[in-house]
């Protein structure tokens, strides 16, 4: 073997160890009927947001299908390929990408593993691309469910200033705010909304002090209640809605918890249901590759209700976010997904 060739498998051998080294696993993987694995996006574990909710349909899954379980965090996501790859050459019947970014590298990998399930959230599919059999590409219409929460929003607000901080610049995120801006008009025409996004790469998802930073430019311009997409980013919008003693929507899971004072609802994408439905499937070995698309006829989006926000869900805004619903269900709405 040459020194190039010899440096070249060190190298590979010590990038394995690392991953392992990242990699909580449960006991059971090995001996377990059926495993799947899981590859955190950007922000991984305790995001309080997106990937916390996958990681519940996971563990609902390991506890009611009995199967093994395995995940990563794949450090700063350049090493996303290698993760996914080691999880199916180690035995996986599944393997989980969490996030859009994970796109490309699930398509690559899964063409040397056609036996192996593979599936994305929130990939980032072309109209009419064709997925590989062995490809569920799960996706939301997030739109939607922005939708109601700028309803809600219109509704809360006492000044008719609302905001919204996205993360990353891209089409996805775009969808939440095209979606939130178009609630917000159709309940209250003079409102005004503005929107900050907190960058251009995945680093905007996973930067607090930013949203922090965006969230008291609104409230002090007047907004006085914002709605985030963000992941750990929005969790300074909550920061910034307790320094101002205003209100802040959250996204993804019910994210209550983390701020009780200030988050008034939360535009709940159902990824744990969505993660445990697909692994159901796959055990059962009724798997099917394609793309899947969530949205409010599905009850794959909703607004948080608990005990702590109830005071905001009065029966007069129940009632006008309902009607909502039910126009976009049944068609008489069509929420844009751009701006």
């Amino acid at each position: 073997m040459s020194a190039a060739a010899k440096s070249a498998a060190v190298l590979l051998v010590l990038f394995a160890i690392t991953l392992v080294w990242r990699m909580p696993s449960s006991n059971e993987g090995a001996q377990a009927e059926f495993s799947v694995g899981l590859v955190f996006d950007v922000g991984g574990l305790g995001d309080k947001s997106f990937n916390d909710s996958a990681y519940l349909g996971l563990m609902r899954a390991k506890k009611e299908l009995q199967i093994g379980t395995t995940t990563i965090e794949p450090g700063d996501g350049s090493d996303r390929a290698a993760a996914l790859r080691m999880l199916a050459a180690s035995g996986a019947g599944m393997v989980i990408g969490v996030g859009f970014i994970f796109t490309d590298d699930v398509l690559q990998v899964a063409g040397d593993y056609p036996k192996v399930a593979f599936v994305c959230l929130d990939m980032a599919v072309r109209d009419g691309q064709a997925l590989p059999a062995n490809v569920l590409g799960l996706k939301f219409k997030e739109e939607q469910g922005s939708f109601l929460a700028g309803v809600f929003a219109a509704l809360v607000s006492q000044t008719k200033h609302v905001g919204f901080v996205g993360g990353m610049d891209i089409p996805l995120i775009h969808k939440f705010s095209a979606g939130y801006r178009a609630g917000v008009m159709a309940q209250c025409a003079d409102c005004r909304v503005d929107v900050l996004f907190a960058g251009a790469t995945p680093h905007a998802f996973k930067d607090p002090g930013k949203g922090r930073e965006m969230a008291l430019s609104q409230y002090q311009s007047g907004a006085d209640i914002i709605f985030h997409a963000a992941g750990s980013t929005g969790l300074g919008v909550f920061q910034a809605a307790r320094e101002q003693k205003r209100l802040a929507i959250g996204v993804d899971a019910d994210q209550t918890s983390e701020a009780p004072e200030v988050v008034a609802t939360s535009m709940v994408k159902r990824i744990d249901t969505a993660v445990f439905d697909a692994i159901a499937r796959a055990k059962s070995r009724a798997f099917k590759g394609g793309v899947v698309s969530l949205g409010l006829k599905e009850d794959g989006l909703e607004l948080a209700r608990n005990a702590t926000n109830a005071k905001f869900f009065t029966e007069e805004r129940v009632a006008v976010l309902d009607a909502y619903r039910r126009k976009i269900v049944d068609g008489a709405i069509e929420v844009p997904s751009h701006d």
